[in-house]
């Protein structure tokens, strides 16, 4: 009887209902199949106190501020800081993005908000200059999912929701692994700057570098307020959320005053992505309520005891299972349906949540730029007109480099806990 359901729930995603809508009707009818329909009256219960978490107030907030400040002119500034701190190297364009990608990151959070923005400035720019359109793009793309990874990250808040895990721990571990991301990119355009003799930005192209500092400041300042509030405990990651807002339209009023309608878009905007998300993770949390039912965990982590993995290797199967999820799956389907049923496997077997979500936040954007669905890829590609296939082939070397990073951090837990401890924020 229960193989009806998966069956139902695929007709249902061929014919292109909203995935909150399948996870969610699909596990009703689990319940009803698994003759566990009783448990079905406390479902709201289980659903509202998934979703009543005072840090995932901080998610709207930061997507609100993201919003403004993408709407308030700031990405001309970190592009000027950018090519005066590395536009005279050689494939200085190049360079440039992967830089501007890192201070972008720091204000939107979010790997799509930096493809679209970047895609529309640095793309054209680097043509330009001679890079075909498909390494500009490629460079884009692959440097956006820094966003995800260095504070304030959207995906961060939601895994730290889901499994408990502080949001403060979770954005100062990824600082770290975000610059290791950031220096893989950097290799890799120096390799095809060599190799295909890209250009450099001219002497008199750059701007002088104390200006473009001094220009950059009031952008520069919102992840500062963010991290340095969060780390001497002047603010929660919910407070600092809302300080960010206001330091937001701040910045944007100093590069171009807010219009009345970028208000209402910022504020629409903020509504349906926010909805969207709860709207899975009501859908999901039912769904967890069922496998706890079921003992799906303790089904899985005794599967892993007859396998022979150990802690190491369902670690390295358990990030091949998210790979594969993340080039078909949003980032935030995947981290709901996937986390509560294996994430508790890996920590039973001595996994840090902290170290454990940096590497499943780093694995899943990197499906944003995997196809077949990598969603930076489609961005990229509907803004620059390039094919979309001809944008994946041309990725393939960044993202086997954020592999590595991948590996690397998965080798090297301290990479991801080091600040976290020194600053005391996890133990």
């Amino acid at each position: 009887m229960i193989w009806i359901v998966p069956a139902i729930a695929g007709v249902l995603l061929a014919a292109g209902l909203a995935l909150a809508y399948v996870i969610g009707g699909s596990t009703v009818l689990a319940f009803l199949a698994t003759d566990n329909s009783r448990y079905l009256a406390i479902l709201p219960q289980k659903v509202f106190s998934q979703i009543s978490v005072f840090s995932l107030l901080a998610m709207p907030l930061f997507i609100l501020a993201g919003e403004l400040m993408n709407r308030g002119g700031v990405t001309k500034a970190l592009i000027d800081l950018s090519m005066a701190m590395v536009g005279r190297l050689r494939g200085g364009l190049g360079h440039v993005n992967i830089m501007t990608s890192v201070f972008f990151a720091g204000i939107s959070g979010s790997a799509i908000a930096d493809a679209a923005a970047l895609s529309n400035t640095l793309v054209p720019a680097m043509r330009e200059r001679g890079y075909t359109n498909e390494y500009a793009g490629a460079v884009t793309a692959a440097s956006s999912i820094i966003g995800p990874i260095v504070p304030p990250s959207i995906i961060l808040i939601f895994y730290g929701a889901l499994m408990q895990t502080s949001v403060a721990a979770l954005f100062v571990a990824g600082i770290l692994p975000g610059l290791v991301l950031a220096a893989a990119l950097f290799l890799v355009n120096g390799y095809y700057a060599w190799r295909e003799d890209h250009p450099r930005v001219e002497k008199g192209e750059a701007p002088a570098l104390v200006p473009a500092v001094l220009g950059a400041l009031p952008a520069l300042c919102l992840p500062l307020i963010i991290v340095g509030g969060i780390v001497l405990g002047w603010m929660t990651p919910t407070e600092a959320a809302a300080v960010a807002v206001f330091a937001a339209v701040v910045a944007a009023w100093f590069y171009s005053p807010i219009t009345l309608e970028d208000l209402r878009e910022s504020f629409s905007r903020t509504a349906v992505l926010t909805g969207s998300i709860f709207m899975i993770l009501c859908a999901v949390s039912a769904l967890g309520h069922l496998a706890a039912i079921e003992r799906i965990p303790q089904a899985l982590a005794e599967l892993v005891d007859r396998m022979g993995l150990g802690p190491a290797g369902y670690l390295v199967m358990m990030n091949v299972l998210f790979i594969i999820a993340g080039m078909v799956l949003d980032v935030t389907v995947a981290l709901a349906l996937l986390v509560p049923l294996l994430a508790p496997v890996a920590l039973a077997g001595g996994a840090d949540p902290v170290h454990l979500g940096i590497v499943i936040c780093f694995n899943l954007s990197i499906g944003l730029v995997s196809p077949p669905l990598g969603g930076c890829l489609l961005i990229i590609s509907t803004v620059t007109g390039v094919r979309y296939w001809a944008l994946a082939r041309a990725v393939i070397p960044f993202v086997i480099a954020e592999i590595v990073v991948l590996a690397i951090l998965v080798a090297l837990p301290e990479i991801s806990l080091w600040l976290p401890r020194v600053m005391g924020l996890w133990h």
